[in-house]
């Protein structure tokens, strides 16, 4: 390769997945210790663009600062190229889109129709990020060549994983060129068969950071509780980029984060050490800290402190603020169970994939925090992430809402072992024993555990989704059980291929019923029970779902499962009229597709909510009611970590015919986590009953005492009814 031109045949060899792509490292955030200074740089927004079927027909040479692109048109950072007027989305769940087209073998690409999309953007780079400078983008499908004016800089293809690459050399004061060659299909295409629409383009974040010369490159914390989980330890390891090689000195400080003073620096009283390195030391700390009664974390009470470590330099002056946000929290696998903080967790979870029925999967922080609020609303207190690694604001706002997270690996090869069957044809399954796709394979799983690893929201590590089993995915895990401790390893793939169970720590299954999973828990201990996708909501769904709440509750070792899924993937469309309507697989003449089957959320695709939803509040409310006469009434608390009345006022109702005729609350109902306790009709209320004909309805509403980050003061959260019928004496006759 040289400066200009780009060696396409690596796009279909396994072997190829990232050239001068630099290492992942923690998502903690930094600043400068220069009052002012900026050290981000947003390239988001308009660039020009020219479409290409095929790399054959490319221009050359585009990547020039001296080539005219005027005459391109304009395209916007972020966004899929298909959503603004290129080629077009294609749905497919199991199929390769390529199918029916070419028939290709494992890493190879079609060669008449996989266009390249080529972006050009001429920017004005501040002079402080000219010396020092770096480029980030978060998300690209599905491969793509970066240039710098007119040299070739790198290559990488991991479509949800960011991809960062050093410029310093490339970039000048002033005018640059930054130019990005995209391509639909390469080899990593075929371990991305996600069951979703196909779309291409930089259509996440783009944007370039500089650092100082001392510069925290990356922060891992780990938390191990102890006393009976009323302690921790606090396991710090910090590495430093030390650029000039001299000496400094570097503070820790903890203090418990608040949104009010998020990102500020503690005080001084906050400061938990204080060291020194010189220009020998390899700049890589450890510190292991005993701390008394923090605040834990968990979905119930997501509790969070924030890590924060100033570098100075020679002189004393401050040269970087890094900090990361982080919760004392364990979650483990303990007596044949997954416990979060000692306590057995039930996950009343929902698969969510990104996506917006006008974006696509460039959704927006308003859409995610949408998505995070209407979880909570509906009592849902798990998400995985289906099938690849999101945005990280998404996993700000788990920590921070309180979400429990299985934090899936890129990886699905559904068409390459399931279509069009039969199972596990080996000549064709990816990656199967395959030792050629080993290396993208580990390095989706670094990227994504090097990422987010201090994210006290993430419990259970994923290695992906419906990509069979075999060797290669082991490997994969064992290399996750190396890099990480302290959280357990998830994968449903064992099913289908029971050569190597260590694959995953528990036993996952997709849309097992619930007769079928009390039959597997009686022939296998081994292992607790998760249904990592299950009650398929499309059309008039979710009936039924009581049952596997209820199971819960009677086999300790089945512990929760995840709806398939939360969001319709449906794209608004123009029709031959000119209006507007939501569009399914098939619409835009896109063929293969799977047509209506992506509309399978509890929420439709404009995010309005869906009747479904409603069942699922219901079913995934942890206060329950149940009622042994018309006088009594019996309040289960099925929360790990808060009573019944620190966080809910219970008001009483009655209805006639349901006409609400009479509420009033009751200030006695107060239940502990795990226990049930029962309480009296109040007799003011059975007095007005005495007169009542016809459907008489007792309603106990639990509301939210407080107002919460998700929702107001006032809100219920949960409910239960009785219902009795009273008809009239009969009048004798004569």
């Amino acid at each position: 390769m040289n400066n200009q031109t780009f060696d396409h045949s690596i796009l279909s060899d396994p072997q190829f997945f990232a050239i001068n792509k630099l290492e992942p490292v923690s998502n903690h955030k930094f600043e400068s210790g220069k009052t002012g200074e900026k050290l981000f740089y947003s390239l988001n927004g308009t660039w020009k663009f020219k479409f290409a079927i095929n790399y054959d027909s490319c221009d050359q040479y585009f990547q020039s600062r001296e080539t005219d692109v005027s005459e391109w048109d304009d395209i916007e950072v972020p966004g899929h190229v298909e959503l603004q007027g290129y080629d077009v989305p294609r749905y497919v769940n199991v199929m390769y889109p390529w199918d029916g087209y070419e028939d290709l073998k494992p890493g190879e690409i079609p060669k008449e129709y996989n266009p390249v999309y080529n972006y050009v953007l001429d920017t004005e780079v501040p002079e402080n990020m000219t010396g020092r400078a770096f480029i980030s983008f978060q998300g690209v499908e599905s491969a793509f060549a970066l240039w710098v004016n007119g040299s070739y800089v790198g290559y990488s293809e991991d479509t949800f994983d960011a991809s960062e690459f050093d410029i310093s050399e490339y970039v000048v004061p002033g005018s640059n060129r930054i130019a990005v060659q995209v391509f639909k299909w390469c080899s990593g295409s075929w371990i991305e068969d996600q069951d979703f629409w196909r779309m291409s383009g930089i259509f996440r974040d783009v944007y370039m950071y500089t650092v100082p010369d001392v510069h925290v490159k990356d922060v891992h914390i780990k938390t191990y509780l102890k006393n009976d989980y009323t302690d921790a330890d606090l396991d710090v390891n910090i590495r430093i980029d030390d650029h000039a090689g001299k000496n400094g000195k570097y503070e820790i400080y903890l203090s418990e984060w608040e949104r009010s003073k998020a990102d500020i620096i503690p005080a001084a009283g906050d400061i938990i050490y204080s060291g020194t390195f010189d220009s020998a030391d390899n700049k890589e700390f450890r510190h292991v800290f005993d701390v008394r009664a923090p605040k834990l974390w968990s979905a119930e009470k997501p509790a969070l402190y924030q890590l924060t470590v100033c570098i100075y330099d020679e002189s004393g002056e401050l040269v970087e603020k890094a900090y990361e946000r982080f919760g004392f929290r364990e979650f483990a696998l303990k007596d044949g169970l997954l416990k979060i903080n000692g306590k057995r967790v039930v996950f009343n979870g929902v698969n969510r994939h990104e996506f917006s029925h006008v974006r696509g999967r460039s959704v927006t922080n308003e859409d995610m925090l949408w998505d995070v609020k209407t979880m909570k609303q509906h009592n849902i207190n798990a998400v995985r992430t289906s099938h690849y690694p999101d945005q990280n604001y998404f996993y700000e706002l788990c920590d921070e809402y309180g979400l429990y997270m299985i934090a899936e690996n890129n990886l699905e090869t559904h068409g390459s072992w399931a279509y069009p069957g039969p199972y596990e044809k080996k000549d064709k399954t990816v990656p199967y024993d395959r030792p050629e796709w080993l290396g993208a394979l580990f390095d989706r799983a670094n990227s994504l555990f090097q990422t987010k690893k201090n994210h006290p929201a993430i419990v259970i590590w994923s290695c992906g989704n419906e990509a069979f089993g075999g060797a290669d995915i082991y490997e994969m895990s064992q290399l996750i059980r190396k890099l990480d401790d302290t959280r357990p390893v998830h994968y449903e793939g064992i099913f289908n291929d029971r050569r190597y169970p260590g694959t995953s720590d528990m036993e996952s299954q997709t849309y097992t019923s619930v007769i079928n999973i009390e039959k597997f828990l009686e022939d296998n201990p081994e292992k607790p029970f998760i249904c990592c996708e299950y009650s398929h909501a499309m059309g008039n769904s979710c009936g039924g779902l009581d049952r596997y709440t209820k199971l819960t509750e009677t086999n300790p070792r089945y512990q929760g499962g995840f709806i398939w899924d939360f969001i319709d993937q449906a794209i608004i469309n123009t029709d031959a009229q000119g209006g507007t309507y939501l569009a399914y697989g098939g619409d835009f003449d896109d063929r293969p597709n799977d047509g209506a089957f992506c509309a399978d959320g509890i929420v439709f695709a404009d995010r309005t909510l869906s009747p479904k939803i409603a069942e699922v509040k219901y079913d995934y409310q942890t206060t329950k009611v149940e009622w042994s006469d018309q006088a009594h009434f019996t309040v289960i608390n099925k929360a790990l970590f808060t009573s019944v009345g620190e966080e809910y006022d219970c008001v009483f109702s009655v209805l006639n015919e349901g006409k609400k005729l009479v509420s009033m609350q009751l200030h006695d109902i107060d239940v502990p986590a795990g226990e049930s306790r029962t309480y009296d009709i109040p007799e003011d209320m059975l007095n007005v009953c005495e007169s009542l004909m016809g459907e008489i309805t007792y309603h106990v509403s639990f509301v939210l005492k407080n107002d919460t980050l998700w929702a107001e003061k006032g809100y219920e959260a949960a409910f239960g009814e009785y219902t009795y019928i009273r008809e009239p004496k009969a009048v004798p006759e004569g």
